[in-house]
């Protein structure tokens, strides 16, 4: 028999990629292409759906070609997504109605005040580990429905299907057009029981949002219920996929921390920190999210807290596409390095509001300490420092509601490649940090899912043995340098709250 391999179509925020794995985790072949992103006004972000569906069976075909495979050297699939971000197409022509809204996107602010004025909030909170944010899918379907004709009664008849990204290319790659999510991605909407993993009959009822247009959830690892490509597709043959995470979920799968404790950050466009808390659901007094980490075929949930940053490499694009500081963010590095602190500049990039811990949605970004002794290498330095003091903040949370210190801080995502920023990190937190030699963790992550419902490995313990450390930061900082950075950090944030209506 001709050796196999696993393949991962990763459909992220700014692009989708295809990554096909061999049996030691090592990549084959991978093509990746960005997408549009679509701003029609201040605080809205959209994707085109069908542009994301396009572009994913093109890098499936030019990932095999390049390599020179056939499908049918694919033992599964496994799916990762952008999660949070929200699709409603219609059921019958597999069109949508409106553009996907992005998990950044900020529009349904006002309907969120409304909910929480309603009193809704605790029970949410109690009920699915969220609070209530324009981030989570629940109020982005009710805008699509109440901003398309006959929405809500269309929903209710049947006729509209809502889906995260995973359920929209599932639908699309499926013979039998799978309508079905993975528990993961499912905990990300606000109306999904976070005990029983199902659909929450009282939450949809309070927030007006047909249960007929929702998708079935399915654990992540899951031999039979994601069927199999389409042949009339763009692989031209049935081949099983076999897992779904979103995508922090499967960089925690991928970094392999599989034992409560364990906790990895990712930075992408925003930063992602997972703490596995295993079995156990930790309700966080301290502005976390409870999430599901992942489900392993018919094994239990595994939980995790959660701190969302909303803008991390995000930040670097800023200052590249938007202020023209720089032409590339490899530049970052240098011109950070250039000077020996941030000259008393402190940047708060609350873009999109802040994320964990505060959840506040009227936060605008700030830039202040300025002065004419303050350069380009000093903003620079500034915006990977907001990056690195975001990620504190989270993770003293995290520390606070769990009572278990950070032994490491797995790290993973592009920015990783920046060594100043890794070590910056470190510092800032006083704690190590380690970078696996396998940086693309969210693509490995839903191979290692798909991998395990086939039998392709065996078992996490084989997934553990196959975690490479490339390298690894130590803090330099003394205490009182990290309480003393810290604080002004914290004056600055200050001053991003209240801005916004």
């Amino acid at each position: 028999m001709s050796e196999q391999y696993i393949g991962a179509l990763d459909a992220g925020t700014t692009s989708t990629r295809f990554i096909i794995f061999d049996h030691e985790a090592r990549i084959v072949s991978q093509v990746q292409r960005d997408h549009t992103q679509i701003f029609p006004q201040q605080g809205w972000v959209e994707h085109d759906p069908l542009e994301i569906w396009t572009n994913a069976g093109l890098v499936m075909q030019q990932a095999l070609a390049k390599a020179q495979l056939r499908p049918e050297a694919l033992a599964a699939i496994g799916i990762t997504n952008q999660r949070e971000t929200t699709v409603v197409w219609d059921r019958h022509t597999g069109i949508p109605v409106y553009n996907a809204i992005v998990w950044q996107d900020l529009r349904t602010e006002p309907l969120c005040t409304e909910w929480t004025k309603q009193g809704l909030a605790p029970d949410l909170a109690r009920i699915t580990g969220l609070p209530i944010s324009p981030y989570f899918a629940a109020s982005k379907i009710r805008w699509i429905l109440d901003n398309t004709e006959d929405g809500i009664q269309k929903a209710a008849r049947g006729d509209l299907c809502f889906g995260t990204i995973d359920t929209w290319l599932l639908w699309q790659l499926t013979a039998d057009n799978r309508h079905v999510t993975d528990v993961t991605n499912a905990s990300r909407t606000l109306f999904m029981d976070l005990h029983q993993c199902e659909w929450h009959e009282g939450i949809l009822a309070a927030l007006g949002i047909p249960g007929e247009i929702l998708p079935t959830i399915l654990p992540s690892s899951d031999a039979h219920g994601y069927g199999t490509t389409d042949p009339k597709g763009p692989l031209g043959q049935s081949v099983p996929i076999m897992a779904v995470l979103g995508d922090q979920q499967a960089a925690t799968v991928g970094q392999t921390c599989f034992k409560p404790g364990e906790a990895k950050n990712t930075y992408g466009t925003g930063c992602f920190l997972l703490l596995n808390t295993g079995t156990d659901i930790i309700q966080s007094q301290n502005g976390l999210i409870s999430t599901v980490a992942y489900q392993f075929g018919a094994s239990s949930p595994c939980y995790a807290l959660e701190g969302s940053i909303a803008m991390g490499g995000a930040t670097v694009q800023w200052l590249r596409d938007e202020m023209g500081l720089i032409a590339d963010a490899s530049e970052t590095e240098q011109l950070a390095s250039d000077v020996t602190d941030n000259g008393g500049c402190y940047f708060v990039p609350a873009f999109s509001g802040l994320f964990a811990p505060h959840w506040r949605a009227d936060a605008r970004g700030v830039i202040v300490g300025l002065t004419r002794y303050v350069t380009k290498a000093h903003l620079v330095r500034a915006a990977l420092e907001a990056i690195c003091y975001q990620t504190r903040e989270v993770l003293d949370a995290m520390q606070e509601d769990s009572g278990v210190p950070l032994e490491v801080l797995h790290v993973d995502g592009g920015a990783t490649v920046n060594n100043f920023l890794m070590q910056l990190q470190a510092d800032v937190l006083g704690t190590p940090v380690a970078k696996p030699v396998i940086a693309e963790t969210t693509s490995l992550g839903a191979a290692y899912a798909a991998g395990l419902a086939t039998g392709y490995w065996g078992s996490v313990e084989e997934l553990k043995a196959n975690l490479q450390i490339a390298a690894r930061w130590e803090p330099n900082s003394t205490a009182e340098e990290r309480r003393a950075g810290l604080a002004l950090w914290n004056k600055a944030v200050q001053r991003t709250l209240n801005w916004a209506n």
